[in-house]
């Protein structure tokens, strides 16, 4: 005999999918209806073990103040010379210690007519110089010698 029917297999059951609700945070308790005497009180939640808890995280650091470095205050040496060396020409200032050199010429700054002035930086030691014009002709008399961290005013003969 001839069978016209096809053998079907049959479908899986189903499977029941659940939802789990979320844990409650906390609960109030319930105050009976009357004359109200007391606020009422809440219940804190429990902490499960290996859950850090707010209060801790929360904490703020200690406050370190904050210190700065004293820097000291730059020495700083003032040579202003009072010659009036004529129109187009300039002062400069040969030496050692603080930055000058006996081979070349640092140029002062005119700051008016008659007076020509330069500030140098550090030195360790005192500061020996002879004046220029034009960073060729040299000052006449012997060098000037100035402690460094002063002001000095001269009159160079030339």
């Amino acid at each position: 005999m001839n069978k016209n029917t096809k053998s079907a297999k049959s479908p899986a059951p189903a499977t029941k999918v659940t939802v789990k609700k979320p844990a409650p945070l906390a609960k109030l308790a319930v105050v009976p209806k009357g004359p109200a005497k007391a606020a009422p009180k809440v219940v804190k939640p429990t902490v499960k073990a290996g859950v850090k808890s707010k209060a801790k995280a929360s904490a703020k650091p200690a406050v370190v103040p904050v210190v700065n470095p004293v820097t000291p205050a730059a020495i700083r040496t003032t040579i202003t010379a009072t010659i009036d060396i004529g129109f187009g020409n300039a002062l400069y200032l040969r030496g050692e210690g603080a930055g000058l050199s006996w081979d070349r010429g640092v140029m002062m700054n005119c700051v008016s007519d008659n007076t020509w002035l330069l500030e140098l930086g550090e030195s360790a030691r005192p500061i020996i110089f002879k004046f220029l014009v034009n960073d060729l002709s040299w000052s006449a008399g012997e060098d000037y010698v100035v402690t460094p961290g002063t002001n000095v005013s001269v009159v160079p003969t030339f």
